[in-house]
């Protein structure tokens, strides 16, 4: 209901049918999607050129691929905490050491924490969503991004921004990416339309500046290249200006949705429950009272059939046991209404887990 498949399948059909789609293209990827990112990142504050990106299949490989560009095994990379567990994941199936800054729900990452991380032990890079963070749905302010950009840039210590839902804002523009105060070329962008457009496509890039050649290099010895036909149709979809309109219509609907999740939280979860309100993007985190354990909620949830992400997932040091994170990438209706409350009610039957055995039999008598 939110992405418009059956325009881009057509476009899709008709590059097909045309004989396109069938070579490869070769890292860095077809020019037509190239020109097409460069055009847009002047929305994210940037003035890219189409030699400055590599396409991907998705933001993974841009991150997975921009690690090893830019580190070694054994090495430390510096991250947000909460994080994406799939970049926690991806961290340690490398052979890196994943270091986590403490993240603020509003600010996202702590730079003075960062900084001072950074005076006591060698950090090969930073990992960092700037722009609506998965699971806090942080957004990192400018000054913020731009102090972040020159502390690292004093140490020659390279960052990757994650931008995969910078297009997903709810205000009036698009926040800008940390990008745009790099002069060194020691920022490498990554993002995708995954979240926005097409996840089963794989579409991504990364603008590595500096280290451009080596993520092509890496590119082609990983996967040769990214699928042909899928770039030419989004190149198409995007010259077409489809692109825009689809966003205009899906940012309404998840905001809509993450209005709507935030009051059910608030109306049937228990006392003491804290949610998060975005400003964009598609996740909610939701810290519960600190007797609940996540993980036995996340077991009973889905005996009810409703899936959520325990909280421990989310960092390498297993951490927040009472937090929960809940996607806002549907549209609203009555049984997604009526999940939520169950779990909710589920939350509230679940013993404190903080509470001897003994007493919990005799609470509330």
């Amino acid at each position: 209901e939110l992405f418009p498949w059956g325009r881009l399948g057509r476009i899709a059909a008709g590059i097909a049918r045309d004989g396109g789609g069938f070579t490869y293209e070769l890292p860095p990827g077809a020019r037509s999607l190239r020109r097409q990112l460069a055009r847009r990142s002047v929305e994210w504050g940037c003035a890219l050129s189409p030699d400055d990106f590599v396409v991907t299949c998705g933001a993974m490989e841009a991150v997975q691929l921009s690690l090893l560009a830019v580190a070694r095994q054994g090495d430390a990379v510096a991250i947000e905490s909460p994080a994406y567990f799939g970049s926690l994941q991806l961290i340690e199936a490398l052979g890196l050491k994943a270091v986590e800054i403490p993240s603020g729900p509003r600010d996202g990452m702590e730079l003075d924490a960062l900084e001072r991380v950074l005076k006591t032990r060698r950090i090969a890079a930073v990992l960092v969503v700037t722009n609506f963070s998965n699971p806090l749905g942080c957004l990192m302010p400018d000054a913020n991004k731009e102090r972040l950009v020159a502390m690292l840039a004093a140490r020659e210590v390279p960052l990757i921004e994650d931008d995969l839902y910078g297009d997903l804002y709810f205000g009036p523009s698009r926040p800008r990416a940390a990008k745009c105060f790099d002069q060194r070329g020691l920022v490498l962008h990554c993002g995708s339309f995954s979240k926005t457009l097409a996840p089963g496509w794989r579409i991504g890039w990364v603008a590595a500046g500096r280290f451009r050649e080596r993520v092509s290099l890496l590119k082609f010895a990983q996967t040769i290249a990214t699928a042909s036909l899928q770039q030419l149709a989004m190149a198409e979809f995007l010259a077409g200006g489809h692109y825009e309109r689809h966003l205009r219509s899906l940012r309404k609907s998840v905001a809509a949705t993450m209005r709507s999740l935030g009051d059910c939280v608030a109306a049937h979860f228990p006392a003491g429950t804290r949610a998060t309100r975005p400003e964009g993007g598609g996740v909610m985190w939701v810290e519960l009272p600190a007797g609940i354990s996540a993980l036995r909620l996340h077991d009973r949830a889905l005996e009810a059939g409703i899936a959520i992400a325990p909280g421990p997932i989310f960092s390498a040091r297993q951490g927040y046991e009472n937090c929960i994170r809940l996607s806002s990438g549907v549209v609203w209706s009555p049984r997604i209404e009526a999940a939520v409350a169950t779990l909710g009610r589920i939350a509230a039957e679940l013993p404190d887990r903080r509470m001897p055995a003994g007493r919990r039999a005799i609470t509330g008598s």
